[in-house]
């Protein structure tokens, strides 16, 4: 059994990665300021013997009294919707709240994993994207203070590293998709599934030919992990290697809904990237981790959860 500190909880991913870890008999302090979350992904955890939550903005510290084996870093709106509306709060939760979450591992001895994103390849030149690729990023254009407050993140770590010997791993998170995704955060798979059962048309942005690669969030958790029982320091991309347009996605998600819904085209969002595809060659080849679930069924699951709890309730 292992002391596991989950920093941003209570999001989709956070309280994914908490049940898996409770599941596998580790105790779970979850930490949340539930700025851009209720708590009910965490609600069925309440009373679990093993799991502790503090509601708590981490930008102010962190205190754990017991020893801590494991940091998982998931602190920060994670949606261009969110990150916008706070742009301030994200780049602080980025900044003082990722040097909070060093500082705490460094006293316990404690492994961090940082979540840093897909978001630090900007608009990228090259694709597939690999991890030594430095990015195109408009380091202030709307996306930048979570494109950036990344970005800085990894940089952060990266000089503990080198200086105090943190020992951490940084996991650049791709486009990850399943059951508890909010539907009011703008992130494209659900503003599809909630268009689409309820009959409305899905929103396209552009002509639809940018292109996503969508991981499952019980592939996004094991490859968390992975990386966290692994002693790789620098950042490894987190993400499934198939690529598709979102006129694909949108056609797919209409199908498998069996909706009458038809696409409308919006204009495309200042530096909204053209491709996101990870290489997930070093993932692979240093832990042994790539993902499983296909789309079809990934979205099936997550369509089946929206149907049940969001448009039938």
């Amino acid at each position: 059994m292992k002391n596991v500190v989950v920093l941003g909880a209570a999001g989709f991913l956070g309280s994914h990665l908490c049940d898996r870890l409770i599941d596998g008999g580790d105790s779970v302090i979850g930490v949340d300021n539930l700025s851009t979350s209720t708590g009910q992904n965490l609600v069925h955890l309440r009373d679990h013997p093993r799991f502790t939550f503090a509601k708590s903005d981490i930008c102010s510290g962190v205190e754990v009294s017991e020893p801590v084996d494991f940091i998982f870093n998931l602190a920060s709106p994670a949606s261009p919707p969110r990150y916008q509306e706070l742009p301030i709060e994200t780049l602080r939760v980025g900044s003082i709240g990722t040097e909070q979450a060093i500082n705490l591992a460094l006293v316990k001895g404690a492994r961090l994993v940082m979540a840093s994103t897909s978001e630090v390849y900007g608009d990228p030149a090259v694709s597939p994207q690999h991890e030594s690729y430095w990015g195109h990023v408009n380091p202030n254009g709307l996306r930048s203070c979570y494109d950036e407050a990344k970005r800085y993140a990894e940089a952060l770590c990266m000089a503990y590293h080198r200086v105090h010997g943190l020992n951490v791993g940084i996991a650049r998170i791709f486009n990850t998709y399943g059951p508890r995704l909010d539907p009011n955060d703008g992130r494209v798979v659900s503003n599809f599934i909630v268009q689409a059962l309820r009959g409305e048309d899905l929103t396209v942005y552009g002509d639809g030919s940018q292109t996503r690669s969508f991981c499952y969030v019980s592939d996004q958790v094991t490859g968390l992990l992975a990386l966290a029982s692994s002693d790789v320091v620098d950042p490894v991309n987190i993400g499934n290697p198939v690529e598709y347009t979102m006129n694909q996605l949108a056609e797919r998600i209409v199908t498998l809904v069996g909706s009458g819904s038809e696409v409308r085209h919006d204009p495309l969002p200042a530096d909204d990237p053209m491709q996101r595809c990870p290489d997930i060659s070093r993932a692979r080849s240093l832990f042994g981790w790539e993902p499983i679930v296909p789309l079809d069924e990934g979205l099936a699951a997550t369509i089946d959860w929206f149907r049940d709890t969001v448009i039938d309730r």
